[in-house]
Order: C-alpha cells, then sequence, then structure tokens
C-alpha cells in the first residue's frame, strides 16, 4: 500500500449527487492515485472501480463524499466490500502506511502466497494486512485463485526486475555507465507512482547499502 495526497477538489458531478463514477471523478482518482489500485498496486486493472473507503450502506452524503471516494481494481473491491471497515486510510497525511505493513514478495513466479506483515498492533494495521493478505492469497473461488495467481506472479516479475538492476548496481566488473544506469533505473522502480511500490521499497530499506542510497528517494 502507498500513501497519497488528495489536493484535487471535489469534482463537480458530485455535487449534482446523482452519481460518484462521473468522468471527472475517475478522471481525478486515477491521478491521486497514480493510475494504480491503492490496494494490490496493479496498475492498468481491466476493471476499474470508484470504491467507498467507508461502507456508504445507503448514507448518500457518505456516498457522495470526495474523501470517502478512492479508485481501486474490481477484484479488490469485489474483495474488500464491507467486510473490512476500519482500514489504514493511505489519503491520511498522519499515518504511513508504508512502514505499517512490511511486503514481503514471492521469490519464484507460481508462489503459492505472498506475505503481508502489520508492523505494529494497531487494530487499524492489523485489519489492513488481513485485507492484503486476502487480496493476493485467496482461492476462496476459481476465479480468484486463477486471478490471485496471476497477481502474485506480476509482483514476481517486478521483483525478479529489482534484483537485475541490483546485480548490475554491485558488478564491478559491469562498466561504470551501466552500474550508473542500474542505479537510474532502481530509483524509479522505488517511486510510488511504480507498479508493486511497496514491495520493491521493503527490499530496498531492507539492504544496508540500498537503504543508505535510495532512501532519500522514497517520495
Amino acid at each position: 500500500m502507498f500513501n497519497v495526497t488528495r489536493t484535487a477538489p471535489a469534482p463537480a458531478s458530485l455535487s449534482k449527487s446523482n452519481g460518484y463514477s462521473g468522468d471527472d471523478v475517475l478522471t481525478q482518482l486515477r491521478k491521486i492515485f497514480h493510475d494504480k489500485c491503492y490496494i494490490c498496486e496493479i496498475k492498468d486493472p481491466t476493471s476499474i472501480n470508484v470504491e467507498h473507503f467507508h461502507p456508504h450502506k445507503g448514507d448518500v452524503l457518505k456516498k457522495h463524499d470526495w474523501n470517502n471516494l478512492f479508485y481501486v481494481c474490481g477484484r479488490c473491491n469485489n474483495i474488500k466490500l464491507a467486510k473490512y471497515e476500519n482500514l489504514l486510510d493511505c489519503t491520511d497525511p498522519t499515518v504511513d502506511v508504508f512502514k505499517a505493513l512490511r511486503h514481503i514478495p514471492p521469490h519464484t513466479p507460481y508462489q503459492k502466497t505472498l506475505h503481508i506483515e502489520a508492523t505494529n498492533n494497531d487494530p487499524k494495521t492489523q485489519e489492513t494486512a488481513r485485507l492484503l493478505n486476502e487480496v493476493f492469497n485467496t482461492d476462496s473461488t476459481i476465479n480468484k485463485k486463477i486471478t490471485g495467481s496471476y497477481l502474485r506472479k506480476k509482483v514476481f516479475h517486478r521483483y525478479n526486475r529489482f534484483l537485475e538492476l541490483v546485480n548490475h548496481y554491485y558488478d564491478e566488473e559491469l562498466p561504470q555507465e551501466t552500474r550508473d544506469d542500474a542505479l537510474v533505473r532502481l530509483k524509479v522502480l522505488i517511486s510510488k507512482t511504480q507498479e508493486f511500490s511497496a514491495f520493491i521499497r521493503w527490499i530496498a530499506a531492507e539492504d544496508e547499502n540500498l537503504n543508505k542510497i535510495l532512501a532519500e528517494h522514497f517520495d
């Protein structure tokens, strides 16, 4: 999960209270959330939803509250629904969702599970970790089992790309130009605008040398 800043004003279509999926709503949410599902961090999902962070349950004010609308893929929205109501808010500037949730990537493309660990006992952190683990690992239906495997494989490929660049950066037999280019690319991969950035950031943060080099680029 990643933090975002909701700087844009409420879209005009929300004031009409005739829907929350207007073009202006989706366009602004897409920009605010870096074109990523705020839960699983996938980019370019085949299904996009405008999600209510706090389930509106018929409450018109919650239904059209700009601060309650989030950018989410259809799969994550289907898993979250109203089941999870006490989550960390990635738009809250007082909450560092990255540090609260340790993301551990799969080490092979077909690993059966990956793990998200809460780093504290805060109830919201614990519940958010449970949601993320369900998102990446659930096999409650054949559809979710297949799509979950696909999602984990995409995370692995991102992780593997990161390792390739790390190897290039550390390889003293390579030309300095190649090593410098690898470092530039590593700085890009850890940006929260990138797909599955939380997994990559945790790898970098837990490597003594990489942390010294890349920590200042954690946007």
